[in-house]
């Protein structure tokens, strides 16, 4: 009997599958992706949460107002220019060609004056230090008397204080002492212009060109706008500011002398410089304190007229004139008006699980201003402090802010 070869008996096998590996990989995409999107969506969510239990707080009123009735008719003069503004609360125009530089004559020697007092202040009722008359001043005096020059009498060897000297040039309108006072002040008169022409660069008095330091130059030339931008820096010194408020100084040589501003003291007028050539017709540059604003605040205007025609004894008095009507009229434009009565609705506190609390002010919340003057409504604040700003446009620096509650 043959013997047969025995086979091992197999044992079945277990089939594992793992898969192909691209098919493996979409699942654990999408896993990933479903785990980013709930924890995306699980933090909007909490945000938005967290974000509605947070008190908001919510303007109400319009962002601008307009101060009602009719825009004011201002006398401006027929010829010329002017420009005429009230401190604090922004200009209420201009006439004129005042894009257009023209000679301004003795008005040129407030920026004279404001460049001696930049580079020597003056504390008030100081004299300062001396400026002496030369030889070739007392000289020249001869020659300028001739040539009709707006001068004082000088003599060789004189002395003036500082304050003297500015005196005689804002006063008397001193063509004589603004050559002095230029030599003194920079060493010679080219080097004082360009001081002046730096300064006006500074004051932002794009239009203007200084050729001399008194004005009688034609070539010396300025606009309205520009020489509103000069008043009001320079009446910010207080020395400046006391001395073209005088009537008259006594002075070496000289003796007594007057201003020229007949102005001045009238219609709440504080200085500042006139000027006439017939080159530059009557020129004036004016501030001026009003009796009272409807608020019952003193409010200060500033004005400037150039270009004033008429003969040489008529041009200044017509400048004056003109003056005179436009500070009249600032006064009658100012008025009062209430941009939100007490009680109005100005904004709203949204509060989660509350209701809504109205905010109102607590008195009536006025401006001083006139017709179709611009203002910005502005609430701020935390919920617990609210306030709302009414803002000049023309004037930033006008605001009136009151609580709300």
């Amino acid at each position: 009997m043959r013997r047969g070869r025995v086979r091992p008996r197999r044992t079945p096998r277990t089939r594992v599958e793992f898969g192909r590996p691209g098919q493996q990989r979409p699942r654990v995409l999408l896993w990933l992706v479903f785990g980013l999107l709930a924890v995306a969506l699980g933090g909007a969510i909490a945000a938005f949460a967290s974000s509605a239990w947070v008190p908001r707080v919510v303007q109400e009123v319009p962002a601008t107002y307009v101060f009602p009735g009719t825009p004011p008719t201002i006398p401006w003069p027929q010829s010329g220019q002017a420009a005429l503004t009230v401190s604090g609360l922004g200009g209420l125009g201009t006439s004129g060609q005042v894009a257009t530089a023209v000679p301004i004559a003795s008005v040129a020697k407030v920026l004279t004056a404001y460049q001696i007092l930049t580079d020597h202040p003056l504390a008030a009722d100081a004299p300062g230090p001396s400026i002496t008359v030369s030889r070739e001043d007392a000289v020249a005096y001869g020659r300028q008397l001739a040539e009709h020059e707006s001068l004082v009498p000088v003599v060789s060897g004189e002395a003036l204080t500082e304050r003297q000297a500015l005196q005689a040039l804002l006063l008397a309108s001193a063509d004589n002492i603004a050559q002095l006072a230029a030599r003194w002040d920079a060493g010679s008169v080219p080097a004082f212009l360009t001081r002046m022409n730096k300064t006006a660069t500074r004051l932002g008095m794009t239009h203007s060109r200084y050729t001399d330091p008194s004005g009688l130059d034609r070539g010396t030339v300025s606009t309205a706008p520009d020489q509103l931008l000069l008043a009001a820096a320079a009446i910010r010194d207080p020395t400046f500011t006391e001395i073209v408020g005088e009537r008259s100084a006594v002075i070496p040589v000289a003796g007594t002398i007057r201003n020229y501003n007949a102005l001045l003291g009238r219609d709440g007028v504080i200085g500042i410089k006139t000027g006439s050539t017939l080159a530059a017709g009557g020129c004036l540059m004016f501030g001026a304190d009003l009796s009272s604003g409807p608020d019952g605040r003193p409010r200060r205007v500033y004005g400037v007229v150039l270009g004033q025609p008429g003969s040489a004894s008529t041009i200044l008095p017509h400048a004056l004139a003109a003056a005179r009507r436009l500070i009249e009229s600032a006064q009658s434009v100012l008025a009062t008006a209430t941009v939100v009565p007490v009680g109005y609705r100005v904004a709203v506190v949204h509060e989660a699980l509350r209701s809504d609390r109205v905010l109102t002010p607590q008195a009536d919340v006025g401006v001083v201003g006139w017709p179709g003057m611009r203002y910005t409504l502005r609430v701020s604040g935390p919920p617990e402090n609210v306030t709302l700003t009414v803002q000049s446009q023309a004037e930033p620096g006008y605001q009136v802010v009151s609580s709300l509650k």
